[in-house]
């Protein structure tokens, strides 16, 4: 099975901190495959990892790579891509 990867652009007005970053760094666990997400042409970390996903600096209208590798991916990308457009800071 060859590698999947999306671009998405950051929806949460104050970018991927603690409670979104919680949100997807879960969703990216319980998927099961292996997930990454870089920012830019940074280098790529472990989706699961909540401190990874933190260690980004990702902010509001930030671009981001997710790759993911095994069965479901392109569903799994799916989910991921919609909680990082979804702006979780919204009153």
């Amino acid at each position: 099975m060859s590698e999947i990867t999306r671009t998405v652009r950051i929806g949460s007005s104050h970018g991927l901190h603690a409670r979104p970053a919680k949100l997807f760094a879960q969703a990216a666990k319980d998927a099961g495959i292996p997930i990454t997400i870089a920012k830019d042409a940074g280098a790529p970390v472990n989706a699961a990892s909540i401190l990874g996903v933190i260690s980004l600096g990702v902010e509001h209208g930030d671009y981001v790579t997710l790759t993911a590798d095994g069965d479901g991916a392109e569903a799994v990308l799916d989910t991921l891509a919609e909680l990082l457009t979804t702006d979780h800071d919204a009153a």
